[in-house]
């Protein structure tokens, strides 16, 4: 066992000091996160009277329930302030991990360097090992460090540490999940892709259970991110809860291992088949959508998959407003199908934003193409710039427009089923198709950074984040308007889209399009660069 560890330390401070800026940069930003939230917190519910109506109304909607969770403790301060942040960027914080994990693992196989390194005495589970203990002692720190945000902010010490340590416990685990994707693919963007869908399966499993009555359901019980919720920090702090995380990590390292020593390095559990003799590609319009088609694909299932379900609990939204405060408020918002569009809303409006993020991702392939050597060789034949450019950009637009569309048919055709409306079909698949051009925005940000300034193409992730943050938690840390308007996202109509919508869906067209020339402009003029 020493022999294939043997260089792990050498490869722990390598990792280290290529993380030296992004590692801490996000665990500030998350100390700073949940700090200003705690102080902001203390100011929007000054006394229990004011938490347990805030709570009341967060538990009796729905959307916001399949969101976020639930708030199981009404009068406690810390419980309502930080609601938003137990599941979602706690979903956040796993996919950070992921990224990090696979980073210093299969990136760095199929970029070659292991195979450099592997030169000297570097074990065979060294490059995993030390992948692991960086992504984990990242989640132990970035926990910690939030405690002590949350308790300098005000909130107890105690459930500040729970909440911390929940979070910790959820990034490891994701991290030892992403240990063994790295095992079943020769690709990292594969690798990322699966360990992204665990995540984002995992979520869908907490949505669904946190909307059982009396909740949570045993759905949420199958998920790390449904465990995170049940330490229920400031409302009882089960701190039993973290061996559970912690176990599922104890039981996936030990897998990790074992498939990398079933595997080659460089290649994956999953064979590679040679491609025909002859080749069927015409082009680099060809060529980008094999390389993209695929990704795509799995994008399209998922959107579906989560779209039907989402959409077949509107009939359910109204039924979990029972009270008579409840009924009263729903009348005066204009009845069960005001209820019900807000829901359509909020659910369509966060399928959006993952849109974005898959236009993010499509249109980030120009870089890695480019740092991979490809470009250059392409450019060597009649390709132009402007074209080879074109095709993976165009690729991205188009997804996000099939995503969104799929999106819009999904949790239509299954809301039209679940209220026996058939005209859900048509009014949803309008507004998701209205998402389009804010999503658009981000992945022509991306070919305006590559344009310009290439190696921060991936800054962009941060710039995503920010717009997402400010959607979410604007409100709660009174950030000014212009600020807030910032965000192509703030601009996207809701459901129902009216003919007013026409303005602000025309604007972020233009500006996805200037964006998209200021980028074709710096791409023709700089070197190509690895």
């Amino acid at each position: 066992m020493r022999e294939t560890l043997a260089g792990t330390g050498i490869l722990i401070r390598l990792g280290l000091r290529r993380d030296r800026w992004l590692l801490p940069a996000w665990i500030a930003g998350f100390a700073v996160l949940t700090y200003s939230t705690a102080l902001a917190g203390v100011n929007l519910y000054p006394d229990v009277a004011s938490r347990i109506e805030a709570a009341t109304a967060l538990n009796a909607t729905a959307s916001m329930v399949a969101l976020f969770g639930r708030v199981y403790d009404p009068a406690s301060l810390g419980a309502i302030s930080l609601f938003k942040y137990t599941a979602f960027m706690a979903a956040i914080l796993a996919v950070l991990m992921v990224i990090i994990t696979i980073r210093h693992t299969r990136s760095d196989e199929e970029s070659g360097r292991l195979e450099l390194l592997g030169g000297g005495r570097l074990g065979r589970d060294a490059p995993l090992a030390a992948g692991l203990v960086i992504s984990f002692g990242a989640s132990l720190v970035l926990g910690l460090v939030t405690a002590a945000a949350l308790a300098a902010g005000g909130l107890p010490a105690a459930g500040s540490l729970a909440f911390g340590l929940g979070w910790a416990a959820t990034g490891m685990a994701f991290s030892a999940v992403a240990g063994v994707t790295a095992q079943l693919s020769a690709s990292a963007r594969a690798a990322t892709g699966l360990s992204v869908g665990v995540v984002a399966v995992t979520y869908a499993l907490r949505a669904v259970g946190d909307l059982a009555e009396p909740g949570p359901s045993a759905l949420s019980w199958l998920s790390p991110i449904g465990w995170n919720q049940q330490i229920r920090a400031f409302a009882g702090d089960q701190w039993w809860v973290l061996a559970l995380p912690l176990a599922l990590c104890t039981a996936l390292v030990p897998v990790a291992l074992a498939l990398r020593a079933r595997r080659d390095l460089g290649s994956g559990l999953r064979e590679e088949h040679p491609g025909p003799a002859r080749g069927t590609l015409n082009g680099v319009w060809d060529l980008a959508v094999r390389l993209q088609l695929r990704v795509l694909m799995a994008w399209c299932v998922a959107f579906v998959v989560f779209g039907v379900v989402i959409g077949s609990l509107a009939s359910n939204v109204a039924d979990l407003l029972s009270s008579p405060n409840a009924q009263e408020l729903i009348k005066r918002l204009g009845g069960t199908q005001a209820i019900t569009d807000a829901f359509l809303a909020a659910e369509v409006g966060a399928m959006g934003l993952l849109a974005s993020a898959y236009g993010l991702a499509a249109a980030r392939r120009l870089r890695d193409e480019e740092t991979e050597g490809h470009v250059e060789a392409l450019l060597g034949t009649a390709t132009t710039r402007s074209r080879w450019a074109t095709s993976h950009f165009a690729v991205a637009l188009a997804g996000v427009a099939v995503l969104m569309l799929l999106a819009g048919l999904s949790v239509g055709a299954g809301a039209a089923f679940a209220v026996a409306d058939g005209s859900q079909l048509g009014r949803v698949t309008l507004a998701a198709v209205a998402q389009i051009p804010a999503a658009w925005v981000i992945a022509s940000a991306v070919l305006a950074v590559f344009g310009w300034a290439p190696r921060l193409t991936g800054a962009v992730w941060g710039l995503l984040l920010v717009f997402v943050a400010l959607g979410e938690f604007g409100v709660l840390w009174n950030a000014p308007e212009w600020l807030m308007d910032l965000s192509p996202f703030r601009h996207s109509p809701l459901l129902p889209v009216d003919s007013g919508a026409a303005g602000p869906l025309l604007a972020l067209t233009i500006t996805a399009a200037a964006l998209a020339v200021l980028g074709y402009s710096g791409w023709r003029r700089r070197d190509v660069a690895a």
